[in-house]
């Protein structure tokens, strides 16, 4: 498991682009964590599969990631990926509540709201000038509260606006989801059970909230819209033993490296799969730099799924980490052969064997690893050693570049950006990617120079 702080500026749409280098100028801490697990995005893949099916989208494309926020909350950005904190997954209940969140989520791309999103923003920009913008983007992602603060003291008539679309989205988003949910055939008491733990959330009595300075409707609205659909249609759900078995994994991966190893040994008792309480069990041990009893753990959970490259994946990282660096390739090796497409294994795979010395190898399963999934900031780390040690300079200052872009460091990647263009042939790919980089380092600094 990795931790990332990742800038939202890699995965905006285009559409936004503009506005987004000027905010991450105006506001560089504004970047958001990822929480990177192989294992755990397999889960959430698995609990999601049935939804983004019933929802008409490409169930292989759209990515389910963590993101390192307490908060209850989730949202989409970008068509690529559905956000979930880990706080909601830690805080939800039950596969069916998830799901529910995955759903609404997932409504959004298949509705097209993004789209009318952007255009939205382009329309409230052009009536409130460019002062509301960071209020609008923070809309946009789902913060109509947070955009309300933002904007005080500013013209608010286009943010009222904004708004009020984005509410009549999210009403839609409801009712898609409900209906992705039963052609799925997923109890809607989930979706019943999420609104009401929506509603506990709300801090302010709604008598003390402006509704038209929100971005949802309130989630008493949305509770009665929930319960309503399933007096109409009923329960016509049956157990899923699948889905509950990645949600106990999800949520017993995540705890185990988020909370403190006495809790997880604590609670792991009480997993009813046992491969499940050994992992949990394992990544205990290893927070407590335990290696032997780490190492025995995750054997025995192998020694029940001996086909399972997740479990595979974390003795290889259990090892490395511990300095078995010979064995976590061996490690990792398996879990490459079992699935060998996964980008997060191939990553852990080329950092065992960059440590080990095999650089060229560990290059190509790095790049590999780089083609699969743009997202991972680590993987971008590695890859660039790897060029340097191979004594391709140019490479390793191209993804350095798109490693801080990751980061949100847009004038830093420029830097890097720039050197790389000076030692790569030019119009090659890497040449490319280095001047898509530039492009975006120097609005960057256009919209910081404008402000001043």
């Amino acid at each position: 498991m990795a931790f990332e702080r990742l800038s939202r500026v890699a995965s905006i749409p285009t559409l936004l682009l503009v506005a987004v280098t000027w905010m991450a100028s105006l506001v560089p801490a504004n970047a958001q964590g990822l929480i990177r697990d192989p294992d755990i995005e397999h889960g959430l893949r698995e609990l999601a599969f049935p939804i983004l099916r019933a929802a008409g989208l490409n169930t292989n494309r759209v990515k389910i990631l963590v993101v390192n926020d307490r908060t209850f909350n989730a949202f989409v950005i970008d068509y690529s990926a559905i956000y979930l904190n880990y706080g909601l997954i830690l805080n939800v209940e039950s596969p069916e509540m998830l799901q529910a969140v995955i759903a609404h989520e997932a409504a959004h791309i298949a509705n097209g709201h993004l789209a009318r999103r952007a255009e939205n923003l382009r329309v409230a920009q052009r009536k409130a000038g460019f002062g509301t913008a960071l209020a609008l983007i923070a809309a946009a992602a789902g913060g109509g509260e947070a955009a309300a603060g933002i904007a005080a003291g500013t013209q608010s008539a286009a943010l009222r606006s904004f708004l009020g679309h984005t509410r009549a989205e999210e009403s839609s988003a409801d009712q898609s989801a409900a209906s992705y949910l039963r052609w799925a055939g997923i109890s809607p008491v989930g979706m019943v059970a999420l609104h009401q733990k929506f509603a506990g959330q709300e801090l302010l009595n709604t008598v003390n909230q402006d509704p038209y300075m929100r971005s949802h409707p309130t989630s008493r609205e949305r509770l009665r819209v929930a319960q309503r659909f399933m007096e109409q249609h009923g329960d016509w759900s049956t157990t899923d033993p699948n889905a509950d078995y990645w949600f106990a994994r999800v949520k017993g991966k995540l705890s185990a490296f988020l909370r403190s190893p006495t809790w997880t040994m604590r609670r792991a008792k009480e997993e009813n799969a046992q491969d499940v309480r050994l992992m949990r069990e394992a990544s205990a041990y290893h927070q407590n730099r335990d290696l032997a009893n780490a190492r025995a753990n995750i054997d025995e959970a192998l020694a029940i799924r001996p086909d399972d490259p997740f479990y595979y994946e974390l003795k290889g990282q259990i090892l490395l980490e511990n300095r078995q660096v010979q064995d976590a390739v061996q490690a990792y090796g398996k879990a490459v052969e079992l699935a060998p497409n996964d980008a997060l294994i191939l990553a852990g795979y080329g950092r065992a064997l960059l440590a080990q010395g095999q650089t060229k190898i560990a290059l190509q399963v790095l790049e590999k690893a780089r083609q699969r999934d743009y997202r991972n900031a680590r993987l971008m780390q590695d890859l660039g050693v790897a060029y340097a040690k191979v004594g391709n300079n140019g490479m390793a200052s191209v993804v350095t570049a798109e490693r801080y872009a990751l980061h949100g460091r847009l004038a830093d990647a420029g830097i890097h950006a720039k050197r790389a263009l000076g030692q790569l042939p030019e119009g090659s790919s890497g040449w490319q990617r280095a001047q898509d980089v530039l492009i975006a380092s120097e609005r960057a600094k256009k919209a910081k120079r404008k402000r001043k």
